[in-house]
């Protein structure tokens, strides 16, 4: 097998972070991730230095690396900064719909609607973050699509301290009814339902949660559906 390059490194971490896997507070050990990408530690260290800069990595330099612990103020800062850009993306792809991309984004409902039906906790959560994304990707704005997959990766992190178990269900429901809203052209409406998605997910953080604690070692390896 070829060693991983850096871009492998950042992402299968992303990858673990979002999908729940790789849990806050989660000690990144430079000579185990080495081993188990098959490079040397320099490449390593680059890797969680761009997940450092995306505030997925903290970095302390007399203890090593750590999967970050956002704060409770970091948690409202950042479902405030996606309620500013995703309400007036909302607003903008109502006014730029075609069938095309509506069709794409039931699509991905559907997607959303198998995953939670299995109990597929990785690929529902990868795809309840990825309907953010995707409605950018869809209007070809490649910066906002960028923006939004860095602030859904934080987000992960965040539901993953804070919120209840039973929310993932409840959020597909609310895709699907922007959606509708979308297809109807409905730019108030959709716009609303928007706002209130993203209100319904910050009001079911729970911030006295105990928080969880897993190894390194198990956490690199996807679980079964």
């Amino acid at each position: 097998m070829e060693p991983s390059s850096t871009s492998t490194i950042v992402e299968t971490l992303t990858r673990a972070i979002v999908e729940h896997r790789l849990l806050p507070g989660t000690k990144l050990a430079e000579q185990k991730l080495a081993d188990h990408f098959g490079v040397s530690r320099t490449l390593v260290r680059q890797g969680l230095f761009q997940l450092a800069q995306n505030r997925l990595v903290t970095l302390s330099p007399a203890r090593g690396a750590f999967v970050s612990t956002p704060s409770v103020a970091e948690a409202r800062q950042v479902f405030a900064v996606r309620r500013m850009l995703e309400t007036e993306m909302t607003r903008a792809f109502v006014r730029s719909a075609t069938p095309a991309r509506i069709k794409s984004l039931r699509a991905h409902v559907a997607s959303e609607q198998a995953a939670v039906d299995g109990a597929d906790i990785s690929s529902r959560t990868q795809l309840l973050g990825d309907f953010h994304v995707h409605m950018a990707e869809l209007m070809g704005n490649e910066v906002l699509a960028q923006m939004l997959g860095d602030l859904i990766s934080r987000s992960a992190l965040i539901t993953l301290m804070y919120q209840s178990d039973s929310a993932a269900a409840h959020s597909h429901e609310e895709h699907a009814a922007i959606v509708a809203a979308l297809a109807a052209r409905d730019e108030e409406g959709a716009v609303a339902l928007m706002q209130q998605h993203l209100e319904h997910v910050e009001a079911g953080l729970t911030f006295d949660r105990k928080q969880p604690v897993n190894d390194l070692s198990m956490a690199l390896v996807p679980t079964a559906a």
